[in-house]
């Protein structure tokens, strides 16, 4: 069966307490729609985990969880989570380092290509493993700020 998909990449500003980026991807098929996003809130952090209120997934994947600043950029990994296709609640990653009150962590969609093991996190900055999922070049994914 062969699928068209239509991408659509939606960037929505929310400032409250700290800047919050959201993006979310729609992907149309024939078999309906599926709209790709990363949903989480500012959060206390110091329990040592971070959690996703609701990650939306084309395909069995990760959240991955990279400090961010005021650039916006993905740094370094400190944490991540496997996602199931489809809808995913309450994605919790355990942190591999502290995160201090009003530090920026970029909560990211990433896919399970590309690696030599399925089911195992093999992604490291940069590389093409577990890579990021991108929509029209844009990440998946949302900025929050640690409380």
């Amino acid at each position: 069966m062969v699928r068209h998909f239509i991408v659509t990449a939606i960037v929505a500003l929310v400032f409250a307490a700290g800047t919050v980026i959201s993006i979310t991807a729609s992907a149309g098929s024939n078999s309906g729609d599926m709209k790709l996003g990363v949903m989480a809130s500012d959060q206390d952090v110091t329990t040592g985990t971070v959690t996703a209120d609701k990650i939306v997934a084309q395909a069995n994947g990760w959240m991955v969880v990279h400090r961010t600043g005021a650039d916006m950029k993905p740094g370094p990994v400190i944490g991540y989570a496997p996602l199931k296709i489809g809808e995913n609640a309450d994605v919790s990653a355990i942190l591999t380092e502290p995160v201090k009150s009003g530090e920026m962590l970029m909560l990211m969609l990433h896919g399970e290509e590309g690696g030599m093991k399925t089911g195992g996190f093999e992604y490291t900055l940069g590389a093409k493993e577990d890579g990021p999922v991108r929509v029209d070049g844009k990440l998946v994914m949302t900025v929050i700020t640690a409380k």
